[in-house]
């Protein structure tokens, strides 16, 4: 049985490919039935600034705006926005994680240290005992791309969701321009099985 409704919040960093992944997801609730709605927020994105996209799914949505504590699933494309967006996910929701840094350019210019695994652990733990940490990067690193490293994230979300990986691969197949196609299948399966 499908849940009535499920919100969604994905976060990441400018060119991993957050607003693709996320219109995967809106399409595929879309096909599911849902009613769908999507914001997005993309400040400085172009200059490896953070990218934030609500999602929601249900029988009929009003507002894509998802308020604190209120997203069932947090799916971070870097693992400091992970942290950072960490108080979105509602308590005892998921975060999927990927095992991945980009240092801020506030790093590089003397700023604060980028915080370690534990510190970051310790912030998803505060909301969350549902934290899986996937080696995305690494993963679409073996598959001899990086840029489907956000098509991995999907396939670990899939795992935790009810829904036949087919209905997916469909998604897939009108998003991704075809001599793409095979390389982000075997990125969404390889996710998967981390995941299952």
């Amino acid at each position: 049985m499908k849940p009535k409704s499920l919100n969604f919040v994905l976060v990441g960093v400018g060119g991993q490919g957050t607003l693709l992944a996320s219109d995967v997801l809106a399409e595929l609730g879309m096909r599911l039935g849902y009613d769908v709605k999507k914001a997005e927020v993309h400040g400085m994105s172009q200059r490896g600034g953070s990218v934030v996209s609500h999602l929601r799914w249900g029988a009929q949505v009003f507002a894509p705006v998802i308020a604190r504590g209120e997203a069932d699933f947090l799916i971070a494309f870097e693992k400091l926005e992970a942290a950072r967006f960490i108080e979105l996910l509602r308590p005892g929701g998921t975060v999927l994680v990927n095992d991945y840094c980009i240092e801020p350019v506030t790093v590089n210019a003397g700023g604060p240290a980028y915080p370690g695994d534990e510190s970051i652990r310790t912030a998803l733990a505060q909301v969350t005992p549902d934290a899986v940490w996937v080696k995305g990067f690494e993963i679409a690193e073996r598959l001899g791309n990086v840029r489907v490293a956000n098509v991995v994230m999907l396939g670990a979300l899939s795992a935790r969701l009810d829904f036949e990986a087919a209905a997916w691969n469909e998604v897939l197949e009108g998003r991704v321009p075809a001599k793409y196609l095979e390389l982000n299948r075997k990125a969404f399966m390889a996710g998967r099985a981390e995941v299952k």
